[in-house]
């Protein structure tokens, strides 16, 4: 039994799969400095609540990234290969920007400061684009689970740093040294991108722009039910959006938790859980296979939303408010290993940044789309109905995953021509 259970984690021993950690912690580590962090350094530095609306703008890159991404696999700078020469271009603008962030003083030269994190989420949605398609092209088959985890594990990881932590650190150093710190750490997705393995064979690259921009296209859609499979990528995880699309208002207004109990459960616990079923999932992965994974995942994904129908039900319960999150996280960090995983096979090596790019910016469609409607459904139906309601959402995209079952199995390495 021992060896059995071995035999499905030693996958994360793998060069391929250690190295994703650092360039998962990379690519969390800028998030926040463009978001949380950002707004509580303006508010602090006296910044009127307008401006630091108006500074959401500055995460525009993010959605727009794929705009871009054909220029990343066309050009292949002169040192590291296409990949990793990306990956040190982008985080050494990354470090330059934040760096610049810290000397702006927020109260008095605003757009100064605008322009810098502009810089810095230009430079961190680029490194994106890079590193998912690096993460694409190097990991062999049985690997893109256990990478996928262990990618999303130095993510959350990152996150977190530039996020609680940095807020922990200004108290005490200052917002100057802060950003300098988070700068600094940059070098860890640097040290990742230089040792990190070249992918397997030789890839030629596009041509010419042109071919970047259309070859991706006219290679996706010349595949059998490409347009099924782009549905299946909206409807996947489909149900696990609409239910976290409302679960903090709902621990909070609800059933009655308090702020601090929310962040300690649901946001402690729900990182160290999504960790878990990520890791769990990518090495199950190993056994099941892509279908089966995304089956049982997507199973257990629509089912955990009951956890929150019983949480309604039952009221303020600390056991079931710490079942729920448990439950809900790990089955959500088991379905990304696995959506993700399926996102890479559907990518060709030689156009992988920007179909990568593209394929994850439709799977948000569905979340933009439905979520709006969130408010007006518990307030027509009350909690309870509504997390049953996200539970049912999840059985369009199970019965489309069961239809191209044959594609799906069928599904092997990734084009590399």
């Amino acid at each position: 039994m021992a060896s059995s259970v071995n035999q499905y984690f030693q996958v994360f021993t793998s060069r391929r799969v250690a190295t994703l950690a650092l360039l998962g912690f990379a690519s969390g580590l800028p998030l926040s400095l463009t978001a949380g962090t950002l707004q509580a350094y303006m508010a602090q530095s006296g910044v009127d609540i307008k401006t630091i609306g108006i500074f959401a703008l500055v995460g525009l890159p993010y959605t727009l990234k794929f705009l871009w991404s054909p220029l990343m696999d066309r050009f292949v700078p002169p040192w590291f290969g296409r990949r990793r020469g990306w990956m040190i271009i982008t985080q050494a603008c990354i470090m330059l920007s934040a760096s610049a962030m810290s000397f702006v003083a927020p109260g008095k030269e605003p757009f100064i400061l605008a322009a810098f994190a502009l810089a810095l989420a230009f430079s961190s949605a680029s490194q994106d684009i890079v590193s998912d398609a690096y993460r694409t092209d190097v990991l062999i088959e049985r690997e893109r689970g256990a990478g996928t985890a262990v990618f999303i594990t130095g993510y959350r990881i990152a996150m977190l740093t530039s996020g609680a932590v940095a807020l922990i650190m200004a108290d005490r150093i200052g917002w100057h040294n802060t950003y300098l710190v988070m700068a600094a750490l940059m070098a860890i997705g640097m040290i990742g991108a230089a040792v990190g393995p070249e992918p397997a064979g030789h890839v030629k690259p596009p041509v010419s722009l042109q071919e970047a921009v259309w070859g991706p296209l006219k290679d996706y859609f010349t595949r059998d039910s490409a347009i099924q499979i782009l549905l299946l990528v909206v409807l996947y995880k489909l149900s696990d959006a609409y239910a976290g699309s409302l679960t903090t208002a709902f621990l909070l207004k609800g059933v009655g938790f308090t702020a601090t109990e929310v962040g300690t459960i649901n946001k402690g616990l729900g990182l160290v859980s999504t960790i878990i079923g990520a890791m769990f999932g990518g090495a199950l992965m190993v056994r099941l296979g892509l279908y089966k994974s995304l089956l049982l995942f997507g199973v257990l994904q629509g089912v955990s939303n009951l956890s929150f129908m019983a949480l309604a039900a039952v009221g303020h319960s600390y056991p079931m408010l710490i079942a729920a999150v448990g439950i809900e996280n790990l089955t959500s960090g088991m379905g990304t290993a696995a959506f993700v995983s399926f996102i890479m096979s559907m990518c060709n090596q030689r156009y992988s940044a920007t179909q990568y790019a593209l394929l994850s910016s439709i799977a948000v469609t569905g979340r933009i789309f439905i979520s709006p409607t969130s408010g007006y459904v518990v307030a027509a139906v009350g909690w309870p109905f509504f997390f049953l309601i996200t539970a049912v959402s999840a059985l369009p995209g199970l019965a489309l995953l069961m239809y191209l079952k044959p594609v799906i199995s069928g599904i092997g390495k990734i084009p590399k021509s």
